[in-house]
Order: structure tokens, then sequence, then C-alpha cells
């Protein structure tokens, strides 16, 4: 597993090619334009209507700003957030399947949260400092096994399977899984692209107010939900792209991460060698 599918789900819908620079204010216009000549004569351009018009926008999430702009917004805060967590189903491009995710980290590096892949179970994981505890469900193991021998697998999946293991984060078996808990690592230069996303509908999203904004690249359509009060944090992107469909939600912003030691038994696995 690798952690490519999520960089390109969310790096392609605002850096990809294809997507050029910002257009200030070009989707910010009203669809029902006047001629100047004509708009000196509509009654609905006096002072009064003016004024009412500047109260409600003054009203109206970023108001003022364009698609993009309100985009970059939330990309920026996004990627400064000490910490964040990311839930959601994305394509595996290493295996074909679909990732699922549920992982809390910070640039601190340390994560906890499960990963899964298709039918072929589920690992629960906890990074903290430079260890990283993993553990295993049975039908995660006999898939990663496949082609060894039966009797191996067994004996892997009776001392393995529902039992915390750890390992050096640093190591080589380790590496795939620990390159998901750094945040950094997982965002990327997300915050540092441009962005031609056109405004939507303002809605609420698991309570939260926020706006709509989409983004199109040929045939893939992408969807931003940025929170409209306090921070402007991408809360979720969606993608219709052939190549990288998939959905993942953001909350949990600045949150400490539950990343402690896990009680009870450990397996260590660098001393088994």
């Amino acid at each position: 597993m690798r952690r490519t599918a999520l960089a390109a789900l969310c790096l392609v819908a605002v850096t990809g090619a294809g997507l050029t620079g910002c257009q200030s204010g070009g989707d910010t216009a009203s669809a029902d334009s006047q001629p100047a000549s004509e708009q000196a004569k509509d009654p609905k351009n006096s002072k009064d209507s003016k004024d009412s018009k500047d109260t409600k926008d003054t009203k109206e999430p970023f108001a003022g700003l364009s698609g993009g702009e309100i985009t970059e917004r939330a990309l920026a805060a996004t990627t400064g957030a000490p910490s964040l967590r990311f839930t959601g189903e994305i394509p595996d491009e290493e295996s074909g399947g679909t990732l699922r995710l549920d992982l809390a980290l910070d640039k601190k590096g340390d994560c906890a949260g499960t990963l899964g892949l298709g039918d072929e179970g589920e690992v629960e994981l906890i990074k903290t400092g430079g260890t990283l505890y993993a553990k295993y469900d049975e039908a995660f193991l006999r898939a990663q096994s496949e082609g060894e021998p039966q009797a191996d697998v067994d004996a892997v999946v009776e001392m393995m399977a529902g039992t915390w293991t750890k390992m050096a984060a640093t190591g080589a078996d380790a590496e795939d899984i620990a390159g998901f808990c750094d945040l950094d690592e997982v965002l990327g230069d997300a915050g540092s692209g441009s962005s031609d996303a056109t405004r939507g509908k303002a809605t609420t999203l698991d309570g939260t107010p926020a706006l709509t904004l989409t983004e199109q690249d040929g045939k893939d359509r992408y969807t931003f939900y940025v929170a409209t009060e306090g921070e402007p944090y991408l809360l979720r992107l969606e993608s219709t792209s052939a190549a990288d469909p998939g959905t993942i939600t953001f909350t949990d912003f600045g949150k400490p991460v539950p990343a402690g030691k896990p009680e009870g038994e450990i397996l260590d696995l660098d001393a088994l060698g």
C-alpha cells in the first residue's frame, strides 16, 4: 500500500496538468448582468438598491472572492493545521483495490487509526515517536501473505492476528505504512497550486456551515467543501476522476492525536529478526 492515491486525490484537483491560474473575480459576476446603459435606467440600480445589495454581499460567505481564491485559502489553512483526521475511500494504484482510511495525524509524525484494503482485511495503527504499533486482523495477514506456503501463513496468523505488534518506524517493513502518518508528507504541496474552482451553493456538512466549489478538468470533476465559519478549512474533497475517484473528509483540525502506546501484550517484530 502507498500514499500515492491519497496524494493524487488531494493534489490533482488543484495542481494537476490542465488546471490554470486563478481567474480573480471571474465567477462572482451576476448571472443577469446588464449593459451599463441599461443599468442606469433600471430602478433596481438606485442607491437604495445598491445599499441593499452591499448589505447582502457582506453576509455572503467569502464575499468578493472567486472560487479559485477561496480554494487556495482553504488549502493554505488545511496544510497549515498542526493536526487533522481524514476518513474516506480512495483507489490504491498499486493493488488496484480500494483503500479505506480513518487516520488522525500531525506534523510531528504521530498518527492513530485504521487502514483497510477492499475485502483484504484491516490494520489498526499507532505511531508515536520512532515506534510503529500495528494490530492486523486475519484477513489482512492472509492477503499480504498470498503465495507463501500454507503452513507458514497459518503460523503467522496464529502468532499475530489480533495482537499488537511494534517495530521501528524507520525500518524497511514499516516504511510504507509509516508514510501515512506524516501530515506534511501526506498533504505534500497541496497548498502551493492555483485553482479555477467555481463557487457553488452554501450548505451544511456534518453540522458545519460550508460553501461548495467545483473544478473541472475534461471529464474529471472535483467538488470541495470549505468551512465558512472560523478557519476556512477544507472539509471534504470528492473526485469523480476515472483514474482517481473517491472521497476524503477532513475533521478534528488542531486536536491532539491519540497516539499513546497500546495496552496489553505487544509483540516486538524487530526482536524476532
